[in-house]
């Protein structure tokens, strides 16, 4: 897979109502994260996984924001269908493509 940049950094997790939506219009589901649109722009195709590969949540799109992504205080924000999901995931250091 080819991709153009490579960024490390910590990553949280979100979930949301049945039916909602992301900032950009998407549907909030499983493969459309949240980031800060001014390091990865919204619609970038990325592949996020752990450095020793012990994780992987796989393709995804950057497709919404929020304020920990704004301040600095997360790179990616995955979303997971429920809020249990969000718990077992907690904090993670994580490897984020960026894909061509």
């Amino acid at each position: 897979i080819s991709y153009s940049e490579k960024l490390v950094g910590s990553c949280t997790a979100y979930s949301a109502s049945a039916g909602a939506h992301t900032s950009t219009g998407r549907p909030a589901q499983v493969g459309n994260v949240a980031v800060n649109p001014r390091i990865i722009p919204y619609g970038s195709k990325l592949y996020i996984c752990s450095a020793d590969g012990s994780f992987v949540y796989g393709y995804a799109i950057a497709a919404d924001t929020g304020g920990a992504l704004m301040n600095g205080s997360a790179l990616v924000d995955l979303f997971y269908n429920t809020e249990r999901e969000c718990i077992n995931f907690g904090r993670r250091n994580l490897v984020v493509y960026v894909l061509n």
